[in-house]
């Protein structure tokens, strides 16, 4: 198998949203892109969905032109380095493609179609990487001829922007399939993370229970849907920016969710019980940076480094999206 860093050309099939914005990430990282159009089309409609998609990419591009991020030229650049060519076509396109990222209809049996289609068409050792956030890395390794290069390959939108790819593997993917599909993405400047395969990877499921709870507060009337994004821009989603979640239970201690968890349980309802992972890290005395043990082993860190580096992160976050209080703020702006 070829490694990452011998990878010139990177293949999308699925020329939509998705395969856009993972062909936008791998042109701008300094690569070329072909985009396979997989739905059937004549001509007449290849050219048209192409003009479509070229100027819903660089629409993307001039938007960083506007933000300072590219000048034209680099914008004009990566353009140039993304090829579309049509299901037609696309057989023989993928001849040399070391690793394809699939990026078609979340229909089972439009997947289905597009890994028998890519198998026929791809060399024996190439990996298939779906987008897929609806259908488990073991469910496409069932109905394909060679499971051990499939992975499922989760990116975040907008794709050229979110630096996380949450990536999907099973017992019975290679893993030299894993190392190079997480050393691709990392060549390109994404960061890829792995997970079992499991529904809603990570971020979906994290975000599905929040978002939730977020709708049941402003059903219930404790706040407005305002004030509740206000304190999460400015709150809670600074905090996770710097802090991981597992990391925060660490930093102020399991103690701390714990009894949390138990209070709203009684006040709210039985979601809000603590995890067994913090039950057990309660009876176990794993309480964190306090006793250097937790979801994280702090043994041989350097705790007071360790938190004066996280708050310098916080605070640079802080001055740059203008909410670091200001020293003798309250004298010089008084309400």
């Amino acid at each position: 198998m070829s490694a990452a860093k011998d990878i010139g050309r990177v293949h999308m099939v699925g020329a939509g949203r998705m395969g856009q914005g993972i062909a936008l990430a791998v042109a701008f990282a300094g690569l070329q892109a072909t985009l396979v159009d997989f739905k059937v089309r004549s001509h007449a409609e290849h050219d048209v969905f192409v003009q479509k998609a070229r100027t819903a990419i660089n629409d993307q591009l001039q938007s960083l032109v506007a933000l300072g991020r590219l000048t034209a030229d680099q914008a004009a650049r990566v353009l140039e380095r993304i090829e579309f060519v049509s299901r037609e076509n696309g057989a023989q396109a993928l001849r040399e493609a070391a690793l394809v990222f699939e990026a078609v209809p979340e229909v089972l049996d439009v997947k289905a179609d597009a890994l028998r289609w890519m198998e026929s068409a791809l060399a024996e050792h190439a990996v298939i990487a779906s987008t897929t956030s609806t259908f488990l890395v073991t469910q496409l390794q069932a109905i394909s001829e060679r499971p051990g290069r499939i992975i499922n390959a989760h990116w975040l939108n907008p794709a050229h922007l979110i630096p996380l790819v949450e990536v999907s593997r099973s017992d019975a993917t290679h893993a030299d399939t894993v190392a190079l599909t997480t050393d691709l993405l990392t060549r390109i400047g994404k960061r890829p993370i792995v997970c079992a395969p499991s529904a809603g990877y990570i971020v979906p499921r994290i975000q599905a229970l929040a978002m939730n709870e977020a709708a049941r507060m402003v059903e219930e009337g404790v706040a407005s849907a305002e004030d509740i994004d206000t304190a999460i821009r400015t709150g809670f989603g600074l905090r996770f920016a710097v802090l991981g979640l597992l990391e925060f239970i660490d930093w102020g201690g399991c103690d701390i969710l714990f009894y949390a968890s138990h209070y709203l349980a009684r006040e709210i309802a039985p979601r809000f019980e603590p995890a067994q992972a913090v039950i057990d890290n309660m009876e176990q005395g794993r309480d964190g940076l306090r006793t250097r043990k937790g979801f994280y082993d702090y043994a041989d860190v350097d705790v007071p480094d360790y938190v004066r580096r996280r708050v310098a992160s916080f605070g640079a976050m802080l001055d740059h999206l203008g909410l670091a209080p200001e020293f003798d703020g309250a004298i010089r702006k008084p309400a």
